[in-house]
């Protein structure tokens, strides 16, 4: 608004020449320049806010020149009263062209050079001061301060702004507040205190502000505009400090706005138009509604309760929304869920309640009852839906709520969620392009919100809100993929409840929707719990012709037929993801990692021996052909693995042994040694060539005993294997002989063992090739070795005897080395002596006849010789008679030739023995007399 330029006083002020100063004159000349220079500038203001200027920018010249012309014209003061009533024009011109170029332009309104000129304008005015002839001077340059301050407060230049209502106020302060008749000047004086505490809050001079609000208490002069001013005033601070979320700045806040309300009660006593007092109740409700909320921040949860009651039941009887919100709240903050519940139910009823409200009602109603208040929440927003139009971002904000979050799994809340959300009139509102987003979101919440109760194995209510979630898919080609996950995640569920009829049934769907490898593993693991190991072999392989079927499911499945025990399917597995190990795809496990699992799977079931011979000979020839370090692997790591494939071969064998399955031992024996002897090779260490000399000892061995068993005979090639691994065999037993000290009384039975079996299998293998003098030495062999002792010697004697490789040379020195051993025994075992020397008699009998042959009593000698001088029955009584017995009975032949010198040899010594021979005594009497008899029949014919 344009202020009118001041008119001439209605009497000119006369002067006499003799009350003008003595250099008026002089003043004036010097005054005259700056006028016209201050007269020019404001010339250039004027045309700049001319319509033609309104699109360019004001000069920062012309306020900086408007300045510096003041400055000198300050310094001619005291000025005379004509001129102060040219300056006091010349400022009026100056606000009138910023008031043009103001309402010219925003741009201009809110720039830095037009608060410059304002100011330099009042500060015009101010120099001029009072001016005889015009009214209430001092108001009207306060007043140019005033509201040049508020476009500084408005640009946030707070520092000029404070300083403009300062000198304002210092000119106000000189007049009689009594004497203030004006409305205008009352108001004016209000609006400086008002302005000066907000500046002062700007700047964080907060006991300024207070200290000026509270002097502008003083300056209401019953009006109610001031108190409304006032009022609003302390009600915007209050606001402020509600705002920060702090509990000391809740307390202010409160003071600030019980200020207010007084002001507001204030104001309501001394209006008096209708139109003012219902304002003044409109104000006093509003600030009660925000002391109610300051309340609640603070938790004094029954001063909102009071202040609610105050506003319902008060002379204005407020309805405002907020009202149940606080009062629910308030409510439960005191415990009080069923007035709580009051409120919410009574929001139906309100139809002024906006949605906002209602719905941030039933959020904090559930923050604090939880599950418990589902059903009311639920039947509160039904009832509103009856109601009004509710949109589908409530009913997804009350879902949420009722649903729960942050990883709170209620199944009583879930439940109300499940009624809640397949409601036909909730289904409704999702529906159409427009809710597309909700709709999306609404599904994604149930979908998290099953997810977790799945997680938490309630299968059951996951089903549900499974189900529940694809009432929010739409039924179109682009969200086919989302149904069928659905369909997956159903049949998931009701393959944790066991009802495998009806997860088959989502399976199927969802493979009608979408064939994949998901639908088919599903399906296999539905075979499993069926227990149909065919059904579930066969869906193998339709699960690997799946396009997006990747090896990773083939170990998943065995892992799922494993925890089954559907062993047969767990091998089918394994056994088929071991085809693709040769392609050089990337596989979900190392090759000899599924080979163990699969040799260990195996285990587990009986007669699957040879599968098992089957899956370790492509171990040992899958580590031949990629090396042992790449197939099994580098390190510790490697170095585990093959041990436990040699250690599986060999207990493999050893059990077959047992079994007596001697052909299927001498294949595990034989792969053992194939392993161990890598692992010599790798480390050399003695106990492996150790453990390779008994695995090919062993293979032979079972070899052997497997024609005996299947009553077959080993081909020349077989004969020619065994062959090659007893040579083996023998260079790792002259290795082990050479380095390896045996102390320890166990290891020394155990390599002696290992050596006897080696030498019968040598003996055996080598009779075959008609090789007898490698048998001769190979027994030999083992007759000079430390570990040979005389049990080993007589079995080896025996089996050159009496076995299908007989050889009279390896069974004579076997039989003569075993009885040299027993009898350099402290305590030589006498049954055995005995029956050795039966078996050399036998031998050398064989060789000789019946004739008297010196080598055959040699042999009765060293017997005789062996019997002298032990105690009765030391010496078997048996063996004793025999040889007594056989030693005489072979002079039947030389008495019948008449060869009486020899039947005298072989009578005699039976005679001795006899007599060495516990129980023969009779026998002895006899032999004498038939001696004596002999003897003298003999002399009589020779004379």
């Amino acid at each position: 608004m344009r202020i009118a330029e001041i008119p001439s006083p209605s009497q000119p002020q006369q002067q006499s020449q003799s009350q003008q100063q003595p250099n008026s004159q002089f003043r004036f000349d010097l005054f005259n320049p700056i006028r016209l220079q201050i007269e020019s500038l404001i010339k250039k203001a004027e045309l700049f806010s001319s319509v033609s200027a309104a699109d360019h920018t004001l000069s920062p010249a012309i306020p900086d020149d408007l300045r510096y012309s003041l400055t000198h014209l300050a310094q001619l003061t005291p000025l005379p009263n004509s001129t102060k009533l040219h300056i006091w024009k010349l400022s009026y011109r100056l606000w009138n062209a910023c008031v043009d170029l103001s309402n010219t332009s925003a741009a201009h309104r809110s720039s830095t050079e037009h608060a410059n000129l304002r100011h330099v304008a009042s500060d015009l005015l101010y120099l001029a001061g009072d001016v005889a002839g015009v009214p209430s001077p001092a108001v009207k340059s306060a007043l140019f301060y005033y509201k040049t301050g508020l476009i500084w407060h408005d640009l946030k230049n707070f520092e000029l702004a404070s300083s403009c209502f300062e000198r304002a106020s210092d000119i106000v302060s000189k007049m009689d507040l009594t004497t203030v008749v004006d409305p205008g000047a009352k108001k004016l004086l209000l609006d400086l205190n008002i302005a000066r505490s907000q500046t002062a809050w700007q700047v964080s001079d907060r006991n300024l502000a207070m200290v000026l609000l509270s002097r502008a208490k003083g300056l209401m002069f019953g009006l109610p505009d001031h108190y409304k001013a006032l009022g609003d005033q302390y009600l915007a601070f209050g606001k402020i400090e509600l705002s920060k979320g702090e509990t000391h700045a809740f307390r202010d806040a409160l003071k600030l706005m019980n200020e207010a309300l007084d002001l507001f009660e204030k104001g309501l006593r001394v209006a008096r138009a209708r139109e003012d007092m219902v304002e003044f109740k409109a104000l006093r409700s509003k600030t009660l509604r925000f002391i109610s909320a300051v309340h609640l921040q603070v938790e004094e949860f029954d001063s909102v309760i009071k202040c609610v009651r105050l506003l319902r039941d008060g002379d204005c009887g407020d309805n405002h929304p907020s009202l149940p919100v606080l009062a629910l709240k308030a409510w439960l903050g005191l415990g009080r869920h069923g007035e709580a519940e009051k409120e919410l139910r009574g929001m139906i009823e309100n139809k002024g309640i906006p949605e906002s409200a209602w719905v941030s009602a039933v959020e904090t109603y559930f923050e604090v009852v939880g599950g418990a208040g589902a059903e009311t929440a639920m039947g509160v927003f039904m009832g509103l839906l009856g109601r009004c139009h509710v949109s589908a971002g409530a009913a997804l904000r009350v879902a949420n709520k009722v649903v729960g979050h942050g990883g709170e799994v209620s199944e009583v809340r879930a439940r109300v969620a499940a009624k809640l959300v397949s409601d036909e009139r909730v289904l409704t509102l999702f529906r159409g392009e427009a809710a597309a987003k909700e709709r999306k979101t609404m599904y994604t919440l149930l979908w998290n919100c099953a997810a977790d109760h799945f997680r938490s194995k309630g299968y059951e209510i996951s089903a549900e809100i499974f189900e529940k979630s694809m009432l929010y898919i739409p039924y179109d080609i682009e969200n086919r993929n989302l149904r069928a996950k659905g369909f997956r995640v159903l049949c998931l569920c009701y393959l944790g409840l066991s009802q495998l009829d009806r997860a088959q049934e989502y399976v199927n769907e969802a493979e009608k929707l979408e064939p994949s490898i998901a639908c088919a593993f599903l399906k296999f693991k539905i075979y499993l719990l069926k227990n149909d190991n065919t059904a579930a072999i066969n869906q193998i392989q339709s699960m690997m012709s799946c396009l997006d079927f990747t090896p990773d499911f083939l170990s998943l499945s065995a892992h799922e037929a494993v925890a089954c025990r559907a062993f047969p399917v767990a091998v089918a597995s394994l056994s088929s993801l071991l085809d693709f190990y040769s392609t050089g795809k990337s596989m979900p496990a190392r090759e000899v990692v599924v080979l163990r699992t699969l040799v260990t799977i195996l285990t587990q079931e009986p007669n699957d021996d040879s599968e098992i011979l089957r899956v370790l000979k492509r171990a040992c020839d899958r580590a031949v052909e990629l090396g042992a370090g790449c197939f099994f692997g580098e390190a510790e790591v490697g170095k585990r693995e093959q041990k436990w494939f040699a250690v599986a071969c060999w207990n493999f064998g050893t059990r077959m042994g047992r079994e007596r399955k001697f052909e299927l031992c001498s294949e595990f024996m034989q792969l053992a040694s194939k392993f161990y002897t890598a692992l010599a090779d790798e480390e050399q260490v003695e106990e492996y060539n150790v453990l390779v000399f008994r695995s090919l000892t062993l293979t032979v061995t079972a070899m052997i005993a497997s024609e005996e068993q299947t009553k077959t005979t080993l081909t020349n090639a077989k004969i020619k294997q065994a062959k090659e691994l007893l040579d083996k065999a023998g260079k790792i037993m002259k290795l082990i002989s050479t380095e390896k000290q045996v102390n320890n009384e166990e290891i020394h039975r155990l390599e002696a063992e290992n050596f006897f079996i080696y030498t019968v299998s040598a003996y055996d293998i080598h009779g075959r090739l008609n090789d007898s003098v490698s048998q001769q030495l190979v027994v030999k062999s083992f007759a000079s070795s430390k570990v040979c002792n005389s049990k080993y010697l007589l079995q080896i004697g025996l089996y050159a005897l009496q076995g299908p490789r007989f050889n009279q040379e390896v069974a004579n020195f076997a039989l003569n080395e075993c009885l040299s051993t027993l009898l350099s025994s402290p305590s030589p075992d006498y049954q055995n002596v005995a029956l050795v020397f039966r078996k050399l008699i036998a031998i050398t009998s064989m060789n000789k006849g019946e004739a008297d042959d010196d080598a055959v009593y040699e042999i009765y000698q060293r017997a005789y010789r062996i019997m002298v001088g032990l105690k009765e029955g030391e010496y078997p009584l048996e063996e004793g008679k025999w040889l007594a017995m056989t030693a005489w009975n072979r002079a039947s032949v030389p008495v019948r030739m008449g060869q009486s010198d020899m039947a005298k040899k072989w009578m005699d010594l039976g005679l001795e023995i006899a007599r060495h021979v516990g129980g023969m005594e009779t026998y002895s009497s006899c032999m004498e007399e038939f001696v004596n008899g002999f003897q003298n029949k003999f002399s009589m014919q020779t004379e």
